[in-house]
């Protein structure tokens, strides 16, 4: 079978290619290579499927259900591996190799999970909890993330939420326009203050929104495709602030409904609401100004006027 990357894969990995990179190109040789190793049956190819990684539907060869997926290293694929390992299917996909294992047919020189490659339990990949109502696809989503907010395992090496909003602070004040600077300013004076006095760390999801929450078999809903980071809740609850944010932007109550949601999922959460409110403004600005850098101006523009409104 032929392992073509979808067009959505090819856009957003052009988008953050390093110079020199040719992991897109030797994609379908590395999947012919971890299904193979691996004696699996493949279905199909997940279509439109992700912006960081190949997902390809397989069957184990016990017939059992699985999904095979492929990320390059800037995916951070094995910190993904980790985190996975250590939720162990609580709230979230369960990983089916263990990291560092081998499968039964591969050499002892041959890591199952070499070149970021993840076998996973199979959810189904077409139904989110944003097939939902509003309102309830927001609180399934919560308590979804409720689960996963763990003590990290004892000398991670998980990224710490000041290690990683430290690297998006120099890019957007490398890349900020004129138009930007003022929300840019505003994002770089929170994140100062909630790092000043930051709450109890816990292992997070790092890139959670609705879309990432997905219908399983043993769990109603589970999360899939973590970037973990570990820092304070409230900093992964901020992207499900703004999620669909094309219709709260379209809505004369946009700003309203922003200001109610933060206060629902702050109380729900237990997460101070002010901080949330904080790392949501830094989020949106982070994306807004990322997003214009590489060409999607719909995308910022939405992004920043939501940011605005903070």
């Amino acid at each position: 079978m032929a392992f073509e990357p979808p067009q959505r894969l090819v856009r957003a990995l052009g988008e953050t290619a390093p110079t020199g990179d040719d992991w897109l190109e030797k994609l379908p040789e590395t999947a012919q290579q971890a299904v193979a190793v691996r004696e699996l049956a493949v279905e199909r190819v997940q279509v439109p499927g992700g912006r960081s990684s190949l997902v390809v539907l397989v069957r184990l060869p016990d017939g059992t259900p699985a999904v095979l997926k492929l990320a390059p290293p800037r995916a951070r694929p094995e910190s993904e591996r980790a985190a996975l390992a250590h939720w162990d299917g609580r709230g979230a996909v369960r990983l089916l190799e263990a990291p560092g294992s081998l499968s039964p047919s591969s050499s002892p020189s041959t890591p199952s999970g070499a070149g970021g490659v993840l076998l996973l339990e199979r959810l189904h990949p077409d139904v989110s909890v944003r097939s939902l109502p509003e309102a309830k696809s927001m609180l399934e989503a919560a308590g979804t993330l409720r689960r996963l907010w763990v003590e990290p395992p004892a000398g991670h090496a998980f990224e710490t939420v000041a290690e990683r909003t430290g690297r998006q602070a120099e890019a957007m004040r490398a890349s900020a326009d004129a138009e930007a600077l003022p929300l840019v300013d505003a994002a770089l004076a929170v994140r100062e203050q909630l790092l000043a006095a930051s709450p109890e760390a816990r292992l997070l999801h790092g890139t959670f929104r609705q879309s990432k929450v997905l219908a399983g078999e043993r769990s109603p809903w589970l999360a899939v495709g973590p970037d973990p980071v570990v820092g304070e809740c409230a900093f992964d609850l901020a992207r499900l602030v703004r999620d669909r944010v094309e219709d709260l932007i379209a809505s004369p109550s946009g700003p309203a409904t922003t200001r109610r949601r933060i206060k629902r999922l702050a109380e729900s959460l237990d997460v101070d609401q002010e901080r949330l409110r904080g790392w949501t403004l830094f989020r949106a600005v982070e994306s807004g100004v990322r997003a214009r850098r590489v060409g999607r101006g719909q995308d910022a523009e939405l992004l920043l006027e939501f940011a605005g409104w903070l």
